[in-house]
Formats: structure tokens, C-alpha cells, sequence
């Protein structure tokens, strides 16, 4: 079977941003499952700080391979390659790409057991004076850090199964991870000593199962990776090339939530866990739409690139942008408003404590202010990306990155002192770096000249404003005062949270309707290049 024949049908950037969004609000929702299960196993104690710890690290550099740097250089590469190679040249750069990456991989998970108090004491150097807590953070280490290599592996599997337009595979695959840890939480932790540990094993097996699950659909393909270990390739050399850069440049919103954790290690205990769990509801939205937009217009821009379509190119950006901010404004909005419901119905259970809600609920706030340029990062850089321009993200991200270490301490340590939430000021610095991070990538792309404004613009940012406004009043007027949250059974908290929720998203798409916005709006921009291939995207 040819893969490329296969595809002369592919779907629009719509309907796949829908299919990837979808396959993303399933893993999502099971991952808000898993945290309230989480939140009741371990709550905010120093356990969960040591456990949360060992897992982002992992978990921190599976968004950079399956969301971000790998996958930003592999599909430009890969997409040249099925152009000019055909199918046999495919199958030599996929082989020796998984050789290369899964060798070196290797050899840092190994050096990492070997020296995992090293680890720890350069991801949580707070827990250095605290002997039980450190030992039990580099003990947890040992346990999750093969992780990943099997997910940077699955992340390549996933770029490749993208590249052909096979996106749902990839967007179910992280499913695997909260359904492996919601079994250990439930059926393994309580035959532990230390929950953690459990934890910890089943993260290491989501790890497994999530690259096995993978293969059947690249055998589909004739694209098993057959390791081979040839660092010399010119495919390897150019995606390595590629990659050391966007390694930093996509991910500096991630560098910067690490660099909370790193500093939250010195914060009064919980403050790690505070952040945790008011970045995994920030996470919902992003994860669902601007990981899904960015992910289908990877290959589109590549194409578009190829084939010098670049009014194709720029109205693809345009749509994209376009389309997170339709999502992340309401969203930015709605957890401001309703953060201590929202946490309080998910996870005021178990060992969370209504302490633990007030902290983590300042923090979602401070988050919730940055999640539109979260989400712009995301789809602004495969502008770059595509063009295999690997230069100018890194130097806007070094920009941020120094912003952001420069706001920690403007925001942080006067809020410790005086107020004792030097948490929320780490979430608040983030935030503003991820506007700056932002704006310098939307002004570095119309700079280049690869980027223009639709012409809707205006019209588009009056009708945004107006129907968030509506939802935001409508929001403001009914919500109970959190007290009664706090009084009421758990299927009473679900029913009332559910309610706000379905009542903020249809006054907010009435408000759209009212003010012209119609559904045809969504459409992702037609192809108008005579040559356009199955890449190209086309129209929903």
C-alpha cells in the first residue's frame, strides 16, 4: 500500500484541528480524572511535591518531542524528503532518525539513574535541606525518567503518523498515560508503602504501552522504525540541526513553568503542587485546541513552503491565530471567574484542604492571564518552524526566558514576604514573559513579511470583545459565593459547575451569532496554488 496515494483526500485544517481537539478532550478530561484522584491520594503534602517533581521532569521534555522541537524539525525534513526521495528515502530517515534519538536517549536515561540526586538537586535544589523529601524526589527519579525515552520515541512515531495525515492515533496516544495512572492510584497505591512509588511505576508503563500502541498504524504505513545508528545521515544531521535550537525556542512557556517548579522549591510546602494543579486546568484549553491547531498546520505550512504558496502560507497563520484567541479569550475569562469553583469541585477531596484551594485558585488566576499567549506560541511558531527558521525563536525566547527570570523576582519575593504567596507571583511572571514571547513572534513573522492581517480583523475583535463581555456579565451575576461550594456534596458542586459552564458557552456563542459571526468564519482558507498536493489542507 502507498501512504501517499492514501491521502489524495485529506481533510481540511478544520475538520482535523476538530479531530485532533476531540481525541484531545478525551485525554483531557481523563487527565482532569486522574489529578482529582491524584489530589485525593496525595493532596499538597511533600510526598506529592517530591512526586510532582519527578514527573514533570519527564513529562516536561515529552512536550518538547511530542508537541514541540522534534516534531517542528522532523515534518519540515520528513515532508522534503517524501517529495524528493519517495517512499525508500522515507524509510532510511525514519530508521536512522529512531537510532539516532533512541541512542541518545539511552545514554541520558542511564547517566540520569546513575546521578539522579544530581538530578534532583538541579530540579528542586529547595529540597536539598530537607533529607527525606530529597532522597525520596531522586528515588522517584529513578522510577520515571525512562519515560522519556519511550514517549520521545512515541513522539517521533506520532510526527510521522501526523505527516501523513493519520492525526488521531497521536492525539488519543496520551489517553494511555491517565488511564495507566489512574490504575495505579486506584488498584496498585494502596498496596504501597508510599503511594508515590505507585505513581511513579505507572508512569514508567503509560511510557511502554503509549509506544506499542503506536506501531500497528506505522506497519499500515511500511513505517516501522528499524533503529539504526547512523548520526551522519544527512536527513539525521539536518533534523539534529534543526532541532538543538527549536529545542528552546518552541518550549519557552514549558522552560518557564520548569523554572517555577525549580523556585516554588524553596516556597513553604505545597507550592509545587499549588502550581500543579492550577497549570493542569490552564493546560485543558490549550491542550485541546492550540496543541490540535498547531499540530494540523505543521504539515500545511511545510507544504505551502515547498511549493512557494505564500499567500496560502499567511492565510493559514492567519486562521490559526484567529482561531485560538476565538477559544482562549472566553477561556482566559471563565477561569478567572470561576477559579475556586472550578477547584473546588474537581479536587477539594481527600487530603486537599481548603487552604490548598485558596493558594492554587490565586495561582490559576496569575496562570489564566497568560493563557492567550500560551496558546499564540503555539501556533506562531510553525510559522518560523516550517520555514526551517530556527534562529529568530531562539532569540526572541532567550529575550523571554531572561524576562521571566528578571519577573520572579519582581513578583515573587514581595509577595512571599508580605503576603506569603511568592507562588503566584512565579505564575504571574510567566504569564507576562509568555505576552512577550508572543508579540515578538507575531512581529518577527510580519517583519519577514510571511505573515498579513485578513482583512476581518476589525470586525472579528468587536464581535470577540462584545460576546465575551456578555459571557463575563452573565458569568458574574449567577455564580455562587464560594462558601456555598464549599458546603455542597460533590454531585451538587458537579451540577452547578457543568451549569456555569454550559451557560457561559451558549450566552457566548449567542453573543457571537448576535453580533454577525457565523459559522462559515471557521473555515480554514482555501488553497489557491495550481499545484496543490494532499498537504495543502484546503478548505472544511
Amino acid at each position: 500500500m502507498n501512504p501517499d496515494a492514501s491521502s489524495e483526500h485529506r481533510p481540511g485544517l478544520l475538520r482535523s484541528s476538530a479531530v485532533v481537539g476531540s481525541m484531545t478532550m478525551f485525554s483531557r478530561v481523563l487527565g482532569l480524572a486522574r489529578d482529582v484522584i491524584l489530589a485525593a491520594v496525595l493532596g499538597a503534602s511533600a510526598n506529592a511535591d517530591a512526586f510532582f517533581i519527578a514527573f514533570k521532569i519527564p513529562n516536561f521534555l515529552r512536550r518538547l518531542f511530542a508537541e514541540g522541537a522534534f516534531a517542528q524539525a522532523f515534518v519540515p525534513v520528513l515532508a522534503e524528503c517524501r517529495e524528493s526521495g519517495g517512499q525508500a528515502a522515507v524509510r532510511a530517515l525514519v530508521d536512522r532518525v529512531a537510532g539516532v534519538l533512541g541512542g541518545v536517549l539511552f545514554l541520558l536515561t542511564a547517566v540520569t539513574l546513575l546521578a539522579a540526586p544530581l538530578v534532583a538537586g538541579i530540579f528542586a535544589p529547595g529540597y536539598i535541606a530537607q533529607p527525606e523529601k530529597f532522597a525520596l524526589t531522586a528515588d522517584l527519579i529513578r522510577i520515571t525518567f525512562p519515560y522519556l525515552m519511550l514517549i520521545s520515541l512515541t513522539g517521533m512515531c506520532g510526527a510521522i503518523l501526523n505527516s501523513y495525515g493519520r492525526f488521531a492515533v497521536p492525539a488519543l496516544t496520551p489517553v494511555l498515560l491517565n488511564v495507566s495512572l489512574i490504575g495505579a492510584s486506584l488498584l496498585a497505591a494502596p498496596h504501597f508503602a508510599e503511594p508515590a512509588f505507585a505513581l511513579a511505576w505507572g508512569v514508567l508503563f503509560a511510557g511502554l504501552i503509549q509506544l506499542l500502541f503506536q506501531m500497528p498504524f506505522l506497519y499500515r504505513l511500511d513505517l516501522v522504525p528499524r533503529p539504526r545508528w547512523e548520526p551522519k545521515h544527512p536527513g539525521v544531521r539536518q533534523v539534529m540541526t534543526l532541532m538543538i535550537p527549536a529545542l528552546f525556542g518552541v518550549s519557552v512557556s514549558q522552560l518557564n513553568l520548569l523554572f517555577d517548579t525549580v523556585l516554588a522549591s524553596f516556597l513553604p510546602t505545597g507550592s509545587v503542587s499549588w502550581l500543579y494543579y492550577s497549570d493542569r486546568l490552564t493546560e485543558l484549553p490549550l491542550g485541546v485546541f492550540a496543541i490540535a491547531v498547531a499540530t494540523v498546520i505543521m504539515p500545511t505550512l511545510a507544504a505551502h513552503k515547498s511549493a512557494a504558496r505564500d499567500e496560502d502560507y499567511s492565510k493559514t497563520l492567519d486562521w490559526a491565530v484567529r482561531s485560538v484567541l476565538l477559544v482562549g479569550v472566553p477561556a482566559s475569562l471563565a477561569l478567572l471567574l470561576l477559579a475556586e469553583p472550578i477547584l473546588i469541585s474537581l479536587f477539594h477531596y481527600g487530603a486537599l484542604s481548603e487552604r490548598d484551594i485558596a493558594m492554587s485558585a490565586l495561582s490559576l488566576r496569575a496562570y489564566s492571564l497568560g493563557l492567550c499567549a500560551f496558546m499564540l506560541i503555539k501556533v506562531l511558531a510553525p510559522g518560523f518552524y516550517a520555514r526551517q527558521d530556527m534562529v529568530t525563536p531562539v532569540r526572541i525566547g532567550i529575550r523571554a526566558m531572561v524576562a521571566n527570570m528578571v519577573m520572579n523576582v519582581i513578583f515573587a519575593v514581595p509577595l512571599m514576604f508580605y503576603f506569603g504567596i511568592g507562588h503566584v507571583g512565579l505564575a504571574l511572571a510567566t504569564s507576562l514573559s509568555a505576552f512577550l514571547n508572543a508579540g515578538l513572534l507575531w512581529k518577527g513573522l510580519l517583519r519577514a513579511n510571511v505573515y498579513h492581517f485578513d482583512g476581518i480583523w476589525r470586525r472579528y475583535l468587536i464581535r470577540l470583545v462584545f460576546a465575551c463581555l456578555c459571557m463575563g456579565m452573565a458569568l458574574a451575576f449567577v455564580t455562587p459565593e464560594s462558601a456555598s461550594w464549599l458546603e455542597w456534596d460533590w454531585d451538587r458542586r458537579a451540577l452547578n459547575i457543568l451549569g456555569l459552564c454550559g451557560l457561559g458557552l451558549s450566552v457566548y456563542l449567542l453573543a457571537l451569532r448576535l453580533a454577525g459571526a457565523r459559522l462559515a468564519d471557521l473555515r480554514a482558507p482555501a488553497v489557491t496554488g495550481s499545484q496543490a498536493g494532499p498537504d495543502s489542507g484546503g478548505s472544511a
